[in-house]
């Protein structure tokens, strides 16, 4: 049974915070799955700036239930959050938040659904194992990416960035989650050997250098982005004959779980009637999805 009064009253407001914002597709999403479900909770899209993340949090009541978090407020979020699932803590990235009132306080309980929502997207393209992973970028994504290679079995992650240093953290990431990481700039071919290719680019980018021939027609390409689409990257992959899947997935998976959070507070809860309630958003996601949209990436954080 959803419980409506996880504050002491009735809690049914939710949002997705980040900037932009504007033409996010979480709130159809998250509309058609409470639709589904019979509730009548709200979900808008708010702009919040860098840096604004602390006065909003200071202005909600205990009418709001839960929020979800994209770019730039994933790493922003960690200095409010009381606890946090262990995703959230290994990748030191927060897209979702549960609130609630625990012994007269205001508590927020922080998920990383992008994880599980990674590997659920793969698994419907068909990759559901990966001995060798190749990384595109080191943004927040490219952690919960990391993690997703691990869970695909993945021994060794190679990480091709611009800036290096930048993708240090993901080495020690590698470590304690018992993944060989290594570093290199796009001007290689490092990765050549990879099952799989994951992109946390911006939809916009061109490398520099082409990746090897040999690895675009035979490695699956995912990518993270999925407006402008094709994206830079899988334009290459597609003109090889390679494989490739877009964002759309990992946004549609990685909100299930978030909607699992705010009505059972379990992401491991699966909702009453899920395969229907996934049914619903897909057909959501899909009416709304166009050539060449220009939506945000709610499932992306640079």
């Amino acid at each position: 049974m959803v419980d409506l009064t996880l504050n002491g009253a009735a809690s049914n407001r939710l949002a997705v915070l980040g900037s932009p914002i504007k033409h996010s597709r979480s709130p159809l999403l998250h509309r058609a799955a409470y639709w589904q479900l019979g509730l009548d909770w709200s979900y808008d899209a708010v702009e919040v700036k860098a840096g604004s993340l602390a006065m909003f949090l200071s202005s909600i009541g205990p009418d709001w239930r839960g929020l979800s978090l994209t770019m730039p407020l994933k790493h922003e979020v960690l200095p409010f959050i009381d606890d946090c699932d262990r995703v959230a803590r290994l990748t030191g990235s927060v897209n979702t938040v549960l609130l609630r009132q625990v012994a007269g306080r205001g508590t927020l309980t922080g998920y990383n659904t992008d994880v599980a929502g990674l590997v659920r997207a793969l698994a419907e393209g068909g990759v559901t194992r990966a001995k060798h992973v190749t990384l595109l970028g080191a943004g927040a994504t490219a952690a919960s990416a990391l993690m997703t290679a691990a869970e695909l079995g993945a021994e060794f992650v190679s990480v091709l960035v611009r800036d290096l240093p930048k993708a240090q953290p993901l080495v020690e990431l590698g470590r304690s989650l018992g993944v060989v990481v290594d570093l290199s700039d796009f001007s290689g071919s490092g990765g050549n050997g990879s099952d799989l290719v994951i992109s946390t680019l911006p939809g916009g980018t061109v490398l520099p250098t082409p990746l090897p021939l040999e690895l675009r027609e035979r490695a699956t390409l995912f990518d993270v982005a999925y407006s402008p689409w094709p994206s830079g990257v899988a334009r290459e992959w597609e003109s090889a004959g390679g494989t490739v899947l877009n964002g759309l997935g990992m946004l549609l998976h990685q909100a299930l779980i978030q909607v699992r959070v705010f009505v059972t507070a379990d992401p491991f809860e699966p909702l009453p009637g899920e395969p229907d309630v996934l049914a619903a958003m897909r057909s959501a996601l899909t009416r709304d999805a166009a050539p060449g949209d220009t939506g945000s990436h709610d499932a992306v954080e640079r």
